[in-house]
């Protein structure tokens, strides 16, 4: 059953410089990471745990029942902080499947989280993610929205060739915003946090072209809606405005 051998982390720090101490921010009387905490235990795809070096995200999550695990404050990517996560919460190596689910998404569906699965039934598969049709011009040309660039395999899924910054691919066609959602075949997590940055990541700023440089396959499930990211005052606004009548103080 996938839920035996799925582990879902959630990897959350304070060190936001746009909105401190973000993880905790108040949203319909529960901080942020609840939300998303919540909402991966919706998915019911396995066990779910928050990964952090701040012991007041590790108390607000179990206080309210959910499992928490911290780990060392110097990892430079949420990547390296669920490996460690892992390692502590696995150390039998049970888990096959590893979710890296970002902190900041707190509107993001049960049914999305579950349809990055769907790739890893392919075992020439290492990581899979998720990404949506762009449909305006505002989103083609931002560089905070990260393009991905797929051959198609299937209907809904992609093989994804690069991600960039820039408006891409060229010409008439879809373009697809991509959502930081993953998960990595254990071997595959492990493979990619032993690598050193690679130049495109780096020229980029962006992990997961270290994947794709090193010759592993990602692959991408098309979803219809982007998840909402909190990264400033109006994003949080936005999300209150959302949740507000979901949720009350627990």
């Amino acid at each position: 059953m996938p839920e035996k051998r799925t582990l879902v982390l959630i990897p959350a720090r304070m060190a936001a410089t746009r909105l401190p101490g973000k993880p905790l921010l108040d949203i319909a009387g529960v901080p942020m990471i609840v939300h998303v905490l919540r909402r991966a235990e919706a998915a019911k795809i396995g066990r779910v745990a928050v990964a952090t070096d701040t012991p007041e995200i590790a108390a607000a999550v179990t206080a309210r029942g959910g499992e928490a695990v911290m780990t060392h404050g110097d990892h430079p990517s949420g990547s390296d902080r669920i490996y460690e996560a892992l390692g502590k919460l696995d150390p039998r190596g049970e888990a096959e499947i590893v979710v890296n689910l970002q902190g900041d998404f707190p509107t993001i569906s049960p049914e999305n989280i579950r349809s990055v699965l769907g790739p890893l039934a392919d075992p020439a598969v290492d990581i899979a993610t998720l990404a949506a049709e762009i449909h305006t011009e505002e989103e083609d040309t931002a560089p905070s929205v990260v393009k991905a660039i797929g051959s198609p395999v299937s209907p809904g899924r992609l093989r994804a060739l690069y991600f960039t910054r820039a408006t891409a691919p060229y010409g008439d066609g879809p373009r697809y915003h991509h959502i930081g959602l993953y998960a990595y075949r254990r071997a595959a997590l492990q493979r990619f946090v032993a690598l050193p940055p690679s130049p495109l990541e780096k020229q980029e700023k962006l992990e997961q072209l270290r994947a794709l440089e090193a010759g592993m396959r990602i692959d991408i499930t098309l979803v219809e809606t982007v998840p909402r990211g909190v990264d400033t005052p109006a994003d949080l606004e936005t999300a209150r405005q959302l949740l507000a009548p979901r949720f009350r103080s627990s």
